[in-house]
């Protein structure tokens, strides 16, 4: 009889119909409201399918890893329910980068309010066009498109009743100093010359490896390890005695360099 039982849930299983993905998926429409009622797993399968599948005709087969780290990070801590603070603003980060992606292919021309569509369309635009051949000149295209998306979804976060707590507050800051890193690398590079001996002997001299390593957008550890490390800061307290974008980048640096030390 248990036997019985057991074939019959699994009959029932299998007739379940499986929910399908929403069909803006696969014509890159689906606007901000949509994708904060996907999960964190099914917004880590789009954002692949994006890089392999319409991405990857403008040369960005893996131009959003770090985005699939920072996703991952949320999904395995269970973070990112529809309609929280985490979800927004992730849903105006993806909403960015697909409709960028659809108007630099010449799919539609609707950005969705979203201002970060346009950044991105140029950004793989001129990466498709051979136009950001330096490290430097691609992290700031990069950052900047990231930023004005993020900064959409937080937007609209608040625009809904639900502003982020302290501590997401504090993540968040973590996540504006990494696109200030992208945005400003001569200038971080600089500030780790001069700085680094204070923060760990070997720093100066692996300064740009390092660099490399944490702002790498084509990898999804660093910003997993990044999350990992900001998150637990944002549980204990605000950092205490930075200076703009460029202390609060300082003041992470040690526990990252321990990371990318660690790193395979």
């Amino acid at each position: 009889m248990r036997i019985l039982v057991l074939v019959a849930a699994l009959l029932v299983s299998l007739a379940t119909p499986v929910a399908a993905a929403p069909s803006c998926v696969s014509t890159l429409g689906c606007s901000a409201a949509e994708i904060n009622e996907m999960t964190m797993a099914e917004r880590l399968a789009f954002v692949r399918d994006m890089q392999s599948g319409p991405a990857a005709t403008l040369g960005a087969t893996d131009r959003w890893r770090n985005i699939e780290g920072v996703i991952t990070f949320f999904r395995d801590r269970g973070l990112g329910a529809p309609g929280t603070w985490v979800s927004y603003v992730d849903a105006g980060i993806v909403e960015g980068i697909q409709r960028g992606i659809a108007i630099a292919l010449g799919w539609s021309a609707d950005t969705g309010g979203n201002p970060g569509s346009l950044k991105w369309a140029s950004y793989l635009t001129r990466l498709s066009n051979g136009q950001l051949t330096t490290r430097a000149a691609h992290d700031r295209a990069w950052g900047e498109a990231e930023q004005a998306s993020t900064e959409y979804g937080n937007a609209m976060a608040e625009a809904h009743g639900v502003p982020a707590t302290a501590a997401e507050r504090r993540f968040y800051q973590f996540s504006e100093m990494y696109r200030w890193a992208l945005r400003n690398r001569p200038f971080a590079l600089d500030l780790l010359a001069i700085y680094g001996p204070f923060i760990h002997p070997e720093l100066a001299w692996a300064r740009v490896p390092f660099y490399d390593w944490f702002t790498d957008v084509s990898e999804s550890a660093p910003s997993y390890k990044g999350c990992e490390l900001a998150y637990g800061f944002a549980q204990l307290h605000p950092i205490e005695g930075v200076l703009g974008m460029g202390g609060l980048f300082l003041s992470y640096v040690r526990e990252l360099f321990e990371e990318y030390r660690t790193s395979p």
